[in-house]
């Protein structure tokens, strides 16, 4: 089956994991552009639609999903396959034709039932050892985009 969706994690894999705090408490995160430029135009022109769906909730994460163009955002998810379950229903989508990439072992339950799973090459021991692709680069630092061209190399190639 074709690739139809891509879910992301964001803490540890569209950011390097690392959270900064303002003096007056406000958090900011550091994304990458390739990965930003990966999501906004090859997803969608390849007919794949992201979704971003994380434990945390943060409205710079907000402000990035909708320069991104993703309307798909889920914060303060703490058990994400339940809530993907659900959205791939609504979407009429078996698991074959979804995606995954997270960086730790609370995405483990998600990787695993994905059709195709990806992580970052500094995500944590118990998820490298499942997933699918490991990407040379680690969050934060392009592995996004990593995994989005590994995705139209295989949707090229069924």
């Amino acid at each position: 089956m074709t690739i139809r969706l891509l879910v992301m994690d964001v803490d540890g894999t569209l950011t390097d994991g690392g959270i900064l705090i303002g003096p007056d408490g406000e958090m900011m995160k550091a994304f990458n552009a390739k990965d930003g430029y990966g999501i906004k135009h090859l997803l969608p022109a390849a007919g794949i639609e992201p979704m971003i769906i994380t434990g945390r909730d943060s409205r710079i994460l907000a402000y990035r999903a909708h320069e991104l163009n993703i309307s798909a955002l889920y914060q303060g998810v703490h058990d994400k396959l339940p809530l993907l379950r659900r959205l791939m229903e609504e979407r009429g989508l078996d698991a074959s034709e979804v995606a995954y990439i997270g960086d730790d072992l609370n995405d483990l339950e998600a990787i695993r039932f994905a059709g195709v799973s990806g992580c970052p090459a500094d995500s944590s021991r118990g998820i490298v050892d499942v997933v699918d692709y490991v990407c040379h680069r680690d969050g934060g630092r392009g592995a996004v985009r990593e995994f989005i061209e590994y995705l139209l190399r295989l949707n090229e190639s069924r």
